[in-house]
């Protein structure tokens, strides 16, 4: 049923803090813009041709109460002080008609550019290892996009991260994720 395949992606991010864990994470949601729809988490491929489009133009698409697929990365505390970051990362091949991968990272100690990072190297491995490319998840970033670039199967990679640091008495949440548009 090609009716279930989305055509469209686009990426958000939020904070909440409450001292009702649960609370805090509606909190977080609605910081994303995304607290009026029936999530469904899903895994992650990026569908072929998938468009990566504005979150502002995805928002408009879908209606409050909808079913709405997403891969979501959650992460949550009430230790105070305790940084922790939530990221999504997503890695595109070149060829259109082949899928993507969409990676989930959540962690705590981690910045912003740190888990970013690791979550768009996780997605880009998966999909290196779909296009038969040796991928070290280890080696840095410039030597990972020579090998994309030598394979000619060169792969463009993104993140959305969202970190912030528990304060005082109760929960913190931070959310990132892809939002599947039919």
């Amino acid at each position: 049923m090609d009716t279930f395949v989305p055509r469209k992606v686009f990426f958000t991010k939020g904070v909440g803090t409450h001292k009702e864990e649960l609370h805090s994470f509606e909190l977080a949601l609605r910081d994303a813009g995304i607290e009026k729809f029936n999530l469904v988490q899903v895994s992650s491929i990026l569908p072929p041709g998938c468009k990566v489009i504005s979150k502002s133009k995805g928002l408009k698409e879908l209606k409050p109460g909808a079913m709405t697929f997403c891969v979501m990365s959650r992460c949550c505390t009430n230790e105070p002080r305790r940084l922790l970051v939530a990221s999504i990362g997503c890695a595109i091949p070149a060829d259109k008609r082949a899928y993507g991968y969409i990676s989930e990272h959540h962690a705590f100690g981690q910045t912003e550019k740190q888990a970013g990072e690791y979550a768009e190297d996780l997605a880009a491995a998966m999909l290196a290892s779909t296009l038969g490319i040796d991928f070290n998840i280890e080696e840095s970033w410039d030597e990972k996009k020579e090998i994309f670039k030598i394979s000619g199967k060169i792969v463009k990679t993104r993140n959305i991260t969202q970190s912030s640091v528990t304060k005082g008495n109760g929960y913190t949440t931070v959310i990132a994720a892809a939002v599947f548009v039919f």
